[in-house]
Order: C-alpha cells, then sequence, then structure tokens
C-alpha cells in the first residue's frame, strides 16, 4: 500500500488526520459550510417531506381510499425500494462522470413532478438523492470533517420527519375533501410543488467538484482540492475508470463489512412508517398522534449532531456507534415492555435518538476508508446504499398490524439487529488496526503516514 506522507510539523492524530489551523482553509471551510450544507440541508430536508408522508397518509384514510388491506401498507412501504436497489450504483458511477449539481437537481426535479402530478407515495428518484449528497460532501470534506457534516444533512431527514406531522395536520383539516380530493393527496401536491422549486434553485447552488465549483475561484478550488488529497488514506489516483472502481469496491472485504454494517443498523429504522400508528395505539387520536410523533425526531436530530460532532473531533467511530447502538437497545426494550402511555411515548424519544445516531458514521467512517479513488468513494457508498435499502424491502413486514398494539416482533427483532450491529462494529475496528500495524511495518519507523481511523 502506498500511503501518503507530510511534513512532521503537520503530524495529527493517531490515524494521522489533522486538524485545521491555516487561516486560509478555515476560510474556505466556512465558505463551503454557507453554500453546500443550508442547500443540500434544504433538498434532503423535502426529500424526506415527500418520503415520510406515506406515514401520516396513512392516519387519513389512505388504506380505506386505496382499498389496502392486511399487509399491503406494509408492501406500499416496501416494494419501490426494489428499482432503487437495481438502479443505485449504476446512478452514482454515473455521477462521477457527469456534474453533480445538474445530476442532483434533474432527480429532485422529477421526484417532485411524480409527486406533485400524480399523488404517489413515493418514488425511485427520492432515493437515489442521500448516496449523491453523500459523494458530494465527501469531496469536500476531510476526515475530521465529514461526520458532523453528514449529521446536520441527516438532521434535515428528521425534521422533515417531525414537521411533516405539523403540515399534515394542517392540510387533512383545511383542505381534506376540497374540490373531491382527500387530503393526503393535497398534502403530495403541496410538497412536491415545494420540492420542484428548490431542485431549480439547486442547480445555481451545488457544487461540481473542488476545480469546477463557479463560486470558489481559482485559489480556493486548488486548496479545496489539495485538502482532501493530504487526507486521504492513500496517494491515489485523482480519477480512475468507473469499472476499475467497481471492481476494486467489489473485491475490498471492507465494503462488505461496511455494507453489513449499515444493513443490520438500518433495518430497526423501519419504526419511521409506523411511530404515528405506535403513538396512535395508545388511545391517542389521530391528530393528537401526529402531533406527539414530531417531538422525538428533533430530539434525535440535536443527538445526532452532538455525537457526530464529537466523533469527528476525537476522530473516533467504534465507542460513539456503540453507544448509539445501545441507547437504541435501551428504547426498544422499554417500549415493549410497557403498555404504560406516558412510558411507551418516553421510550419513542429513546430509541429515535440512538438510532438516528448512527448513519452519519457509517457513512464517514465508510467514506474515509475507502477513498483511494473518488470513483471507488462513489460506488462503495452506492452499494452502502443498496445494502441500507434491502432492509427497507422486508424490514416494514417485522409490524404487521396484527402484532399491534404492543409491537414486539417489531421492538423484539430491532432490539437484536442492534446488538448485531455492535459485533460488526467490533469487527471493524479489529480488522483496520491490523491494517495500521501491517502499514507502519511496511513503510518503518519515525514516517509521518495516514492510518485507517476506528
Amino acid at each position: 500500500m502506498s500511503t501518503y506522507r507530510t511534513n512532521e510539523s503537520t503530524k495529527g492524530d493517531y490515524a494521522g488526520a489533522r486538524f485545521k489551523t491555516d487561516p486560509e482553509e478555515i476560510r474556505l471551510v466556512r465558505k463551503l459550510d454557507t453554500w453546500i450544507m443550508p442547500t443540500l440541508w434544504l433538498m434532503y430536508f423535502l426529500n424526506y417531506i415527500d418520503r415520510g408522508s406515506l406515514a401520516q397518509a396513512r392516519l387519513n384514510h389512505l388504506e380505506r381510499d386505496l382499498n389496502m388491506h392486511g399487509e399491503n401498507f406494509n408492501t406500499a412501504v416496501s416494494i419501490l425500494n426494489v428499482g432503487y436497489i437495481l438502479m443505485q450504483v449504476p446512478s452514482n458511477m454515473l455521477l462521477t462522470r457527469v456534474r453533480p449539481s445538474a445530476y442532483l437537481s434533474v432527480v429532485m426535479f422529477i421526484w417532485s413532478a411524480i409527486a406533485a402530478c400524480t399523488g404517489l407515495v413515493r418514488s425511485y428518484g427520492a432515493l437515489i438523492f442521500w448516496p449523491g449528497a453523500c459523494y458530494i460532501l465527501a469531496s469536500f470534506y476531510t476526515r475530521k470533517e465529514l461526520a458532523a457534516r453528514l449529521a446536520i444533512m441527516h438532521s434535515a431527514a428528521l425534521t422533515g420527519i417531525g414537521l411533516v406531522n405539523l403540515v399534515a395536520v394542517r392540510i387533512f383539516s383545511d383542505l381534506g375533501g376540497a374540490r373531491g380530493v382527500e387530503g393526503w393527496r393535497w398534502m403530495y401536491f403541496i410538497e412536491g410543488t415545494a420540492s420542484a422549486f428548490m431542485a431549480a434553485c439547486s442547480f445555481w447552488l451545488l457544487p461540481n467538484t473542488p476545480e469546477t465549483t463557479r463560486w470558489l475561484n481559482a485559489r480556493e478550488g486548488q486548496l479545496a482540492a489539495e485538502r482532501i488529497r493530504r487526507d486521504r488514506l492513500d496517494e491515489a489516483k485523482d480519477t480512475d475508470s468507473v469499472w476499475t472502481a467497481f471492481r476494486q469496491a467489489a473485491t475490498d472485504k471492507r465494503t462488505w463489512l461496511f455494507c453489513l454494517m449499515a444493513h443490520i443498523t438500518n433495518v430497526p429504522l423501519n419504526f419511521v412508517y409506523f411511530l404515528p400508528t405506535i403513538i396512535s395505539d395508545l388511545g391517542y387520536g389521530d391528530t393528537k398522534a401526529l402531533l406527539l410523533a414530531c417531538p422525538p425526531y428533533l430530539c434525535a436530530a440535536l443527538a445526532s449532531i452532538a455525537v457526530a460532532c464529537s466523533s469527528g473531533w476525537f476522530h473516533e467511530r467504534t465507542w460513539h456507534l456503540t453507544a448509539g447502538l445501545a441507547l437504541e437497545v435501551t428504547g426498544f426494550v422499554a417500549a415493549a415492555a410497557t403498555m404504560n402511555p406516558t412510558g411507551r411515548y418516553v421510550a419513542c424519544f429513546i430509541f429515535p435518538a440512538g438510532g438516528y445516531m448512527i448513519p452519519p458514521l457509517i457513512i464517514s467512517w465508510m467514506a474515509a476508508t475507502l477513498s483511494q479513488s473518488p470513483e471507488k468513494k462513489a460506488v462503495a457508498l452506492a452499494m452502502l446504499n443498496v445494502s441500507v435499502t434491502m432492509g427497507y424491502i422486508y424490514g416494514p413486514y417485522l409490524w404487521p398490524s396484527s402484532d399491534g398494539p404492543r409491537y414486539m416482533i417489531g421492538f423484539g427483532v430491532s432490539a437484536a439487529y442492534c446488538v448485531a450491529g455492535m459485533v460488526v462494529c467490533w469487527a471493524m475496528r479489529v480488522l483496520l488496526r491490523r491494517e495500521n500495524v501491517r502499514i507502519k511495518r511496511d513503510v518503518g519507523a519515525g514516517s509521518v503516514i495516514n492510518l485507517y481511523g476506528y
């Protein structure tokens, strides 16, 4: 393995990651944050408003209006993910060969048009956005910076899930039945229109590569690119063929271990489609259940950002992931153990807080570990998101309506998956520590090198 060397004066932490000290670099990162983060946050917020509305539509008689019975709703949640699995890797391979700003804007506009014009519950395009956005962030932010930015972007999803309940309550009460159209259809029409407007704006706001971003001058673009090259684990190629990158990612055992980690830690997050129903089953009316489902997600967003900032500052992943998964297990067990409305509602704060700490940490960990080329990183991120989506195909069936109101299957299996996730996280830590020992042995004592973080 060829490793990137730097001067002793810039020696970083145990893995070679460095804090920013250059005023010019600090100003650049602030500029990146000013342009990239609000744009991606709003795009992902609207993405999740569209995607998360299915749970709210269910409480507005979606099943009755569409003549759905039994497990039809569970199937509706899972079936569209099949197309996502088939298209995810080709999509991110294409992303390395086109302008990311144009590609993500077009994808967002397509899903917005479908939602607004047809009232469909979800679309394939909405699901393509997340890995593409992760690729953009990983192209501009270092290992120490990435987790916090991913958590901030992920907070848009949690805020969207939370606020969509408030939006749904207002739309259902004011527009339900207007012009002979059900309230849940009005909800998709309004949300789709807002997303289409944001898609048009994002075409001009999103970056492409450091060297070709319109709002960076030549010096800033050069510095942005150099920061990422300096932070790589390998002295890698700036570009590679997409098929070579696909082969490299597919034959790297760490890719598959990360995919397994992401899969089993995301299956428990299927509760997102059922939380309003779980709360409603405690004896609350539909409107009150929608309102009560907001605060857990907003608290989870704050917890996710705090943990990601800590993880980035200490450049540590395993213990932070373990803590989040342990908190999630605690919440699932508490929810399964009681039907007391207050006790179970408190548990509904705990397991989202733990669960939503996890995705930004895993994605940033993988992006840093498999950064040998932009193409390999893009393919690996796509493969990881495919593995996540596979859990959303069968995950909804862990929450059958026949198991309500206690939902022992959903809570019990979710807790077991979290425990398995801890095991995989520590297996990755052991693997990377062994890799670091080998690298140090190969390059010799006294060399300043970038190593794998864990």
